[in-house]
């Protein structure tokens, strides 16, 4: 019997499907992050982990002729991944069986009640992920924090009683569509409703002011969402947001 704790350290990875695989990695390069590593097989889409810091990444997958662009999911990361598992087991949940894949993390995922992919890793030592600490820390990053991601949601209601009182997820004051992960990370995910909202992905900056500089010398149109928030956005739209944390 494991102990129970839906505690999650973070977000692990955001990972996207992408149009052109070159022109989004450069995208992110532009921004300072480097590739940490890559899967490239013969005859199949490729796979890019653009490393963010030493614990989280975006994962951009080449698209496969027909295949859906876009998000994909959002994976968190747990200290304890079998003391997580027990504990979603323990509330109703079906999360696959926890099992080491390709990169030698641990991983399970299971759906929330929209049929939306989730993803939770525990990094292993000895993994690919693992092999980078300290490499491609990219000196000249727009941000060293993966803060949130948002998420899909046809059904406001019932994905926010999910993520809460399922997954823990506590509400962000102030923001009906904003939940902050279990634990002590302050990442948070926004749900997001409507087939025209586009995807986000929100990066920690210590100045806006700061950050627009930065990103009109890397020759990219700044545009601002809110009176705290910037973003610019990736070659298939997505919106790539910085913001001050108020923490």
């Amino acid at each position: 019997m494991h102990a129970q704790s839906r505690d999650l350290s973070g977000i692990a990875h955001v990972a996207f499907r992408v149009a052109d695989y070159e022109k989004s990695r450069a995208f992110y390069e532009g921004l300072g992050f480097e590739q940490a590593f890559e899967f490239a097989d013969p005859g199949k889409p490729r796979v890019s982990y653009i490393k963010v810091n030493d614990r989280q990444f975006i994962e951009l997958y080449e698209a496969a002729t027909g295949s859906q662009l876009g998000f994909m999911h959002i994976c968190f990361e747990s200290a304890d991944l079998q003391s997580l598992r027990a504990a979603y087991v323990s509330e109703g949940l079906q999360p696959t069986e926890a099992k080491k894949f390709r990169a030698g993390n641990l991983l399970f995922t299971m759906n929330d009640p929209e049929g939306q992919l989730l993803e939770f890793t525990q990094y292993l030592p000895g993994s690919l992920h693992s092999n980078e600490i300290g490499k491609h820390l990219g000196a000249h990053r727009i941000s060293g924090h993966l803060q949130g991601s948002s998420t899909p949601a046809k059904n406001l209601g019932d994905q926010k009683s999910f993520y809460a009182s399922k997954l823990g997820f506590r509400a962000v004051p102030r923001s009906e569509k904003q939940l902050e992960l279990l634990g002590k990370s302050q990442d948070a995910i926004e749900l997001l409703q409507g087939v025209e909202l586009k995807p986000r992905i929100v990066f920690a900056v210590s100045s806006l002011k700061q950050t627009v500089k930065m990103l009109r010398r890397r020759h990219l149109t700044v545009k601002a969402l809110q009176k705290k928030q910037l973003y610019v956005e990736d070659p298939d739209g997505t919106l790539v947001m910085f913001t001050v944390p108020s923490f």
